[in-house]
């Protein structure tokens, strides 16, 4: 209930999904900020847990050892001096119309406005983030943003284009679905229903 709450991803994962060495390439050049930011989380947030969290405010965060897959694309982006939390809460007391009003809300909630997918989403695409959804593997450039629903339960995803690429020229993504933040092949393993990019 908790994870629907979040309007963010939990999948059950049978097995993992996680790439020996050899079928990824590991770039030769540094990595690009938002990318080196969401790869720092990997054994760091160890966990996914759904939970709701009153937050400091600016810059609030769940303990680090724990989050969602949003919390990803909240780290990474304040690791590049974008606060999430503090953006989404401003447009959306603005604007609250705006945004999906998929949980019965009548104001804003500061503490996990930012940790839901659809907000995130529509965030993004008011900043004029938004790109066009494709199969090709080189349309994704690393450090783009994508959001998916998930095959078999329906719910909603989000995560970090990697510059990893597997043999085909896939890339993988930065993301956490069940087991803390992992670097995996996911990017079309499930239905793409929103691909974002920072401007610069």
């Amino acid at each position: 209930m908790a994870s629907v709450l979040l309007g963010a991803c939990r999948q059950e994962v049978p097995h993992s999904t996680e790439l020996p060495p050899s079928r990824a390439q590991v770039p030769a050049v540094t990595s690009v900020p938002l990318v080196a930011a969401a790869r720092a989380q990997v054994g760091v947030t160890v966990r996914y847990d759904p939970a709701y969290f009153a937050l400091a405010y600016p810059e609030g965060d769940p303990p680090w050892d724990r989050g969602v897959c949003t919390d990803v694309v909240v780290r990474a982006l304040r690791g590049v001096g974008i606060d999430l939390q503090a953006r989404i809460h401003e447009d959306m007391r603005a604007h609250f119309s705006e945004y999906p009003p998929l949980w019965g809300l009548s104001r804003t909630d500061r503490n996990i406005d930012h940790r839901r997918v659809p907000n995130q989403m529509r965030w993004m695409q008011r900043q004029g983030w938004e790109l066009p959804i494709s199969a090709q593997p080189g349309d994704y450039a690393p450090g783009d943003i994508v959001a998916w629903k998930l095959n078999g339960n329906g719910l909603l995803h989000v995560g970090i284009v990697s510059d990893r690429l597997l043999d085909d020229g896939t890339p993988l993504v930065l993301h956490n679905i069940a087991r803390g933040t992992q670097e995996e092949d996911l990017l079309f393993r499930h239905t793409i229903i929103g691909h974002y990019r920072m401007p610069g």
